[in-house]
């Protein structure tokens, strides 16, 4: 999108995505410069750095998303099978209907 070419918008998302999720187990972003364009000429080249905390699956994973040409990205089928996927259970939580923020008491999982 950057480039201004076109673009499929699936396989744009799941980069967007990627992104969300480097932040997530990260702490910050995959690409940041105060320099617009500077940033942009990182996304496009698809310069990010990956922290030595991560574990070797994770590390992949990352790869895979923000691989920058959509043509050979990961897709969602993709990141089901992957192992980090796979080796995060998935477990129920407690149904909480929602909350109104000042009014309700927000639940808190001492455990995490």
């Amino acid at each position: 999108m950057i480039a201004g070419k076109k673009y499929n918008g699936l396989m744009a998302d799941i980069w967007s995505c990627g992104v969300i999720l480097y932040a997530m187990i990260c702490g910050y972003l995959p690409f940041e410069d105060d320099n617009t364009n500077i940033l942009y000429k990182k996304i496009l080249k698809g310069a990010f750095e990956l922290p030595d905390f991560l574990s070797k699956n994770a590390k992949d994973i990352l790869k895979k998303i923000l691989n920058t040409d959509p043509a050979t990205r990961y897709t969602i089928e993709d990141i089901r099978k992957h192992p980090w996927i796979s080796i995060t259970p998935i477990r129920q939580v407690d149904k909480c209907e929602g909350i109104v923020v000042g009014y309700n008491s927000i639940p808190v999982n001492i455990k995490i």
